[in-house]
């Protein structure tokens, strides 16, 4: 079981495309940073949408985003690190 931390757009770069592609059913997403800006896309909602998924709600909140993403879990820094110790290897992407 993998947590995969996605911090960049996906229009930055291809990280999220690369972690979608190489996860696992059991793996786990955090977006963070800039990667929130990926669930305004259809294209990463459906591609995430059968996965477990968390946004970081600082970077969420600081981009303006809360009201848009309202649907997705928004965790804080302390549930990121349990999140870290419940998974067997983070990837940061």
């Amino acid at each position: 079981m993998i947590l995969h931390h996605i911090q960049t757009s996906p229009n930055q770069d291809n990280a999220l495309s690369c972690a979608v592609h190489y996860a696992g059913e059991t793996d786990s997403f955090l977006l963070s940073g800039n990667g929130v800006y990926a669930l305004l896309e259809d294209k990463w909602q459906q591609a995430l949408q059968d996965r477990r998924l968390f946004l970081l709600k600082s970077d969420v909140q600081a981009r303006g985003l809360t009201k848009r993403l309202v649907e997705y879990a928004c965790i804080d820094h302390n549930e990121f690190v349990q999140q870290a110790l419940i998974h067997k290897k983070v990837i940061t992407w």
